[in-house]
This record gives structure tokens, sequence and C-alpha cells, in this order.
């Protein structure tokens, strides 16, 4: 039986930082006492640091052009990196798409 986790999902122009995973499996227990999205991608960030300086800025705020999701849900539409994760949870990492 495995540990409870949280899914992170990769898109295909990121992935070359994930060694071409598509989702990445982050066990709950590495997040600490509050598991918040932030938490998620400082974890992230130790094991991925090329796919952190795509996702977050310098001052890890996450970049203009990224877009992360909880379920359904934009983080920016909730409580931003603060936002809690939980076993079972999926989250997008969801690069924006733009053109005219």
């Amino acid at each position: 039986m495995s540990a409870p986790s949280v899914s992170v999902r990769v898109p295909g122009s990121l992935r070359q930082y994930t060694a071409g995973e598509p989702a990445l499996a982050v066990e709950v227990a590495a997040l600490g006492d509050q598991p918040t999205v932030g938490a998620l991608l400082d974890h992230l960030a130790a094991s991925h640091p090329d796919l952190e300086r795509r996702v977050r800025d310098e001052q890890r705020c996450l970049r203009r052009h990224v877009n992360v999701f909880r379920g359904t849900e934009n983080v920016r539409d909730l409580d931003e990196q603060r936002t809690p994760v939980a076993a079972g949870d999926e989250v997008a990492i969801v690069p924006a798409v733009s053109g005219g």
C-alpha cells in the first residue's frame, strides 16, 4: 500500500525537467504539518530545480504565465500558494497560452 500522496500533472512542454514523467506523486507527509501548494512546490524544487525555475520566480512567486490548479480551481482564485492540498488531490501546472 502506498503512502497518501498528491499527484502533480506536468504538461508536455515542461516534462523535459521531470525526466519525461507526465505526473509526479508527492507524499503528503513530506509537505509538513499544513500541506499547501507552496509546500508542494518547495518539495518539487528540491528534486526538480529546473522545473522550479519555470514555475516560480526568484522570490518564489508563481510566474505570470503559469497557472496552477488544484482540481479544477486555479489557485490564484483561492489562496494562491497558501491553498491547502490533501491526499488524493490533483495539482496541475498549466503554462498560459496566448495568441491572437
